[in-house]
């Protein structure tokens, strides 16, 4: 009987345990760093990828869970991830404390690099030819593609299209002007939603280098599929921790 009340004991530990660990509030907190900048740094819970980012002196709110990973980000700070335990849970207001980011922009030696464009990255053929949606619909009806017979009838032929385009090399054409034509409607979804400013003064980044930011965001996954999702608080967080690379790559790219 002791052995059967024990057990139960354990089972309802257990679960009373887990219920608490399932139990979702907005907790408040705030940044704590010698970082005279403490808004705008962006806070990620990596389970549940809710996203915020701190206001004026620090502070902000977000929905966690005991145990759930918080990561910190932003350009003036090291990034840094933290577990969100029962006492944290718990308190009204919890604290973190970030460390500054020591590397100062400010010593960087600015070069200029006119050159810098997609086709030079890499990311354009010099040659490609650029196409609409009707365009490319008019080319594979016409005489582009296999059409037909001679005599007006599709016979066999249309069947043999993915051989012959496999041959030619015409499907791996397609899929590389596909890919640039994403690549370029990205371009123009980030000039059109982050201005300038965001860039220059938020991410530090040196004006002659923005459009070289642009090119190098593009490669990302995780940016790509915020920008398609339009989380734009989870695209400004991956915006900040590519901006810390990319500062990185600059800074090499000048000794």
């Amino acid at each position: 009987m002791n052995y059967f009340f024990k057990i139960i004991g354990l089972l309802l530990t257990v679960t009373v345990a887990t219920a608490q660990n399932n139990i979702v509030k907005t907790s408040k907190g705030k940044v704590v760093s010698e970082s005279v900048d403490l808004d705008g740094i962006y806070i990620i819970n990596l389970k549940s990828n809710a996203a915020t980012a701190t206001e004026k002196e620090g502070y902000f709110t977000l929905k966690v869970s005991v145990g759930d990973t918080l990561m910190f980000s932003a350009i003036q700070i090291k990034s840094k991830k933290i577990v969100v335990s029962q006492e944290d849970f718990d308190k009204d207001l919890f604290l973190v404390k970030l460390e500054p980011m020591v590397n100062k922009l400010d010593e960087l030696v600015i070069k200029q690099y006119k050159n810098i464009n997609a086709v030079s990255l890499g990311i354009i053929s010099q040659n490609t030819k650029h196409y609409t949606p009707a365009e490319r619909k008019l080319r594979t009806a016409s005489g582009d593609g296999i059409s037909g017979n001679t005599n007006g009838s599709s016979g066999a032929s249309a069947g043999l299209d993915p051989l012959f385009n496999w041959m030619s090399g015409r499907t791996a054409m397609l899929q590389k002007e596909l890919e640039v034509e994403r690549k370029e409607t990205m371009l123009q979804k980030i000039e059109n939603q982050f201005s300038m400013d965001y860039f220059v003064k938020k991410l530090k980044i040196p004006e002659e280098y923005v459009k070289g930011f642009w090119y190098y965001v593009v490669e990302d996954s995780g940016f790509v599929n915020a920008m398609n999702l339009k989380n734009k608080t989870m695209a400004t967080f991956v915006l900040a921790e590519l901006a810390i690379k990319y500062a990185d790559l600059l800074k090499a790219e000048d000794k």
